[in-house]
């Protein structure tokens, strides 16, 4: 059995961070991207004494927006990709438009065939030689998708559903231009994020990632490894992942993802998951891995079943995974996001890998004083939060529950719960959690209509955006202070 570490290297010491989705970010467009907005953004962490950006899963969104179900657990979302560094690149003219994106990056396919160097071609064949597990079928998934746009791959054309050799080999031909500009289009988003973690780690700033459990029945990922996911013979599931009810919703979350045949990912040493593993260690410097405790049970559900009220637990082979995952890759730098309904058996599997869990500060409020979220009871091996992306922001929750929460947080604080949310900000960053993060929306001190999801609805989320005119003068030396003060700075 591998020796695990104390803890992920990324917490050697204490740090403060800020969770921001790059869509959030300010831009002429309808969602943020990975330019010159990004590198401020990191510049503002830097000016606060922030040393962490947590940002949510990267990957190709389906139309709702949500991150946690994209159509890869490898690729890029295309719609972060920034025109304007392309026009700096030569690949695109300066009148180009930055709104058309699938005009633009069929000339900025054509602007690279025409103009990159030698030394640039060589990257992108290194790229696709490197990421070959996954960018081909992505790459075919995608045109694939646009050619049969009614539902999902399960309703393509049975040769193709099935991935018969012939077909497969078939659709290559005909669409070889339309997928070398995939895995191109691929090659630009590693390209922009890798030049924003350079500028990130120039700044001390690491980049924290989220690593979704399960993938999203609709991806490249199912369809590529229909193999590894509990589906019946025509592709659909057979159950489907979430969640019973909890603090979230009283009929439970039904994510609709499809489940892991478990004992066929161990046959062959977990290989789907230690690939998965090497890509987000290629972007980010600290992975969280969304609903840890699934990797010691899972909730199922009947595929037919509206809502996660009558599933059941079925365990799942979390230890046997992580010593794989710690064997390949050494002292890997993961956060368990251990929030819900967690057992003793979660709580020992994630002890038994050294693997720090969240506390989140709006829970810590409901009960006594055994809560296990108030700051007194929490263990420096933790990331400790106002509030997450799940959360209302902190001014919102707050108000919210105001009859409730003042007498509590007066007698907790010992003084009068003012100036809301910075209260619960100095709170997180006292706390003994190595690493405390704040929601940008509660740096800035917004309510309730600023909250990024609310988990059981399926419209108006994933769409919040900050701009700098929301950002007080006062904001980066106030958290600068607090940051220092408690230990928080190099």
């Amino acid at each position: 059995m591998v020796e695990a570490p104390e803890h992920p290297p990324v917490l050697d010491r204490r740090r403060a961070g800020i969770l921001l989705h790059p869509t959030s970010l300010p831009g002429p467009r309808e969602q943020g991207e990975l330019g010159a907005e990004a590198r401020r953004f990191v510049d503002f962490l830097a000016d606060c004494g922030a040393s962490v950006w947590q940002v949510l899963p990267l990957g190709p969104t389906h139309d709702d927006g949500s991150p946690y179900q994209c159509l890869s657990a490898h690729a890029g979302n295309p719609e972060l990709i920034d025109f304007a560094d392309l026009i700096t690149r030569g690949w695109l003219p300066p009148d180009v438009d930055m709104n058309d994106r699938a005009a633009g990056f069929a000339r900025a396919w054509q602007g690279f065939q025409d103009h990159a160097d030698a030394a640039e071609w060589e990257r992108f064949k290194d790229f696709r030689h490197r990421h070959r597990h996954w960018v081909e079928d992505f790459a075919l998934f995608m045109v694939l998708r646009r050619r049969y746009p009614a539902g999902s791959w399960a309703d393509w054309p049975q040769p193709l559903r099935d991935r018969q050799p012939a077909a497969l080999q078939r659709a290559r031909e005909e669409e070889a231009a339309a997928v070398e500009q995939e895995v191109f289009i691929q090659y630009l988003f590693f390209l922009q994020w890798q030049a924003l973690r350079a500028h990130a780690h120039a700044r001390g700033v690491k980049l924290f990632g989220d690593m979704p459990i399960f993938v999203a029945y609709d991806s490249a990922d199912v369809w590529a490894h229909r193999d590894l996911f509990k589906l019946d013979a025509e592709g659909r599931p057979e159950v489907v992942a979430g969640v019973p009810p909890d603090y979230f919703s009283a009929t439970g979350q039904r994510w609709g993802n499809p489940h892991y045949h478990w004992e066929r990912m161990a046959a062959d040493g977990f290989r789907w998951w230690v690939e998965r593993m090497g890509t987000q260690l290629e972007l980010f410097d600290l992975v969280r891995i969304d609903h840890f405790r699934g990797f010691e049970a899972c909730w199922e559900i009947p595929a037919g079943d509206e809502t996660a009220e009558h599933g059941w637990w079925v365990k799942a082979p979390g230890e046997a995974l992580l010593s794989r995952l710690f064997a390949v890759f050494g002292h890997l730098p993961l956060v368990a996001e251990d929030l819900g309904i967690i057992t003793p058996e979660v709580e020992a599997l994630r002890d038994r890998f050294g693997l720090p869990g969240m506390k989140i500060l709006q829970f810590a409020f409901d009960d006594g004083p055994m809560n296990p979220y108030l700051p007194h009871n929490v263990v420096p091996n933790s990331v400790i939060y106002t509030g997450t992306h799940d959360n209302d922001t902190t001014l919102g929750w707050y108000r919210h529950n105001e009859d409730r929460l003042r007498p509590r947080l007066t007698d907790y604080l010992g003084c009068e719960p003012v100036d809301m949310p910075w209260p619960l900000i100095r709170l997180a960053l006292a706390s003994v959690s190595r690493l405390a993060v704040l929601p940008m929306q509660d740096v800035l001190g917004l309510g309730s209509e600023h909250r990024m999801n609310v988990p059981g609805t399926r419209e108006g989320n994933w769409r919040w955006r900050f701009d700098w005119t929301m950002v007080p003068e006062e904001a980066a030396g106030r958290l600068r202070h607090l940051v220092a003060l408690f230990g928080r700075c190099d």
